[in-house]
């Protein structure tokens, strides 16, 4: 018998209809297994790849279900700012008057190549930080009153730190070095989300998760060749975690009750674990939303006068 997320995470009974929730990065991996369970559970998904042909599947799965989930598919690729800003405006219909009650902010990837994207950003950092940034920014209006926002980040953070001068440039490129620097943003993106949120007094909470290391999830694909080989053996054996089960946190964080109110938190296996120190840092924190905000070209999303005030951990 199938272990579906939301089975693992304990939550099978729960029932989303009359909810909305868009899914990015929802044609494979974890994502897909994420919008599989939302729709199971019964909510209206909105379905984000690039494959028209792998949305339109996940799509058919969801409604041949025997719940009363819905789905549809929304195209975009995230290292274009113009799609990211389509992607928002089709959520936005969607939502209507009610908003959006559940953000996943799952799409993303590992990437050797060395390039930038057309606004001078490193193209990892660009597509795991600096778009899901701007999606979520953008939907400011539209998330529901409790909505829950949350980010596919890694473990892959730890030992790691952001130096925000050089992420539009691909000098001395670590593919490796990329990854982490744009798993360790996603922490701190979730954490200053969280307390933007609440110095502006809505109730909507924002996490973080690692959804543990998942050959069968496609990422591995990227990995040089020997790396590559090692991590499809390493998916073959009964610990490595499966695609349903790295996508049980997520599920988690978006239904259960008992984290309706926990904010501004980093999750694994369904309980929250302490990030790395850096990840934790409020300066950094903040510095990262103000610079995410210049790269785009926008105005500081939620700006908070009391920032100043924030004091560094001990």
């Amino acid at each position: 018998m199938r272990n579906y997320p939301e089975d693992i995470a304990g939550v099978g009974d729960e029932r989303l209809v009359g909810k909305t929730a868009l899914v990015t990065g929802s044609t494979s991996g974890i994502g897909r297994e994420a919008a599989l369970s939302l729709g199971r559970l019964g909510a209206h998904v909105i379905v984000h790849g690039r494959d028209d042909e792998a949305g339109a599947e996940v799509v058919d799965e969801i409604e041949a279900g025997v719940n009363e989930g819905t789905a549809e598919f929304v195209a975009a690729d995230f290292a274009e700012p113009e799609e990211v800003s389509a992607l928002a405006d089709a959520t936005r219909r969607v939502a209507g008057d009610d908003g959006l009650d559940i953000l996943c902010n799952n799409a993303g990837g590992y990437f050797r190549d060395a390039k930038l994207t057309d606004l001078g950003v490193e193209y990892t950092f660009h597509v795991n930080h600096l778009a899901p940034y701007q999606l979520t920014t953008e939907l400011l209006d539209d998330l529901a009153d409790d909505a829950r926002v949350i980010t596919t980040s890694s473990d892959a953070h730890r030992g790691d730190q952001i130096d925000l001068d050089a992420v539009g440039s691909v000098e001395d490129f670590s593919s490796w070095r990329a990854y982490q620097r744009s798993k360790l943003a996603n922490v701190q993106f979730a954490a200053e989300f969280a307390r933007r949120l609440r110095a502006h007094d809505r109730e909507i909470t924002s996490n973080s998760f690692h959804p543990g290391a998942i050959p069968g999830s496609g990422f591995f694909r990227h990995l040089p060749g020997p790396l590559s080989g090692a991590a499809s053996a390493l998916g073959r054996l009964p610990f490595a975690t499966t695609p349903a089960e790295g996508a049980a946190t997520a599920v988690y964080l978006a239904v259960d009750e008992e984290v309706g109110d926990a904010t501004g938190r980093y999750f694994a296996d369904c309980r929250e674990k302490k990030p790395s120190t850096e990840a934790q840092d409020p300066h950094v924190q903040r510095r990262l939303w103000e610079r995410s905000a210049e790269l785009l070209g926008i105005d500081e999303p939620l700006a908070d006068p009391a920032a100043d005030e924030i004091e560094p951990p001990a």
